[in-house]
């Protein structure tokens, strides 16, 4: 599965079956699960866990956490918008 294909499983009521769990941190979080997405990513070592919880924390406001998180992740903070960060995340994770 591609970021294209991913994208199109948001249409769904659950996340496709054997996502790997930072993916499906991102498929929670496209739905308003951000609780259960951020649940996930904290559970997740590594620099890729450390990337989707400071997206999360990005994407809901709390800037000083997130960039903590970028820090872990080895990233900056972005500039882009959330859907293209999203997108950047979910094809790094799905390659």
């Amino acid at each position: 599965m591609n970021a294209s294909d991913f994208r199109r499983t948001l249409d769904q009521n659950e996340p496709p079956a054997g996502l790997p769990p930072l993916a499906e941190a991102l498929w929670r979080e496209a739905h308003g699960e951000w609780d259960r997405a951020h649940q996930i990513a904290q559970d997740v070592p590594g620099r890729d866990g450390a990337w989707v919880h400071a997206y999360l924390h990005r994407k809901d406001g709390d800037t000083s956490n997130a960039g903590y998180w970028y820090g872990q992740a080895g990233r900056p903070l972005p500039e882009m918008t959330f859907d293209e960060e999203w997108e950047q995340i979910a094809a790094a994770l799905l390659r």
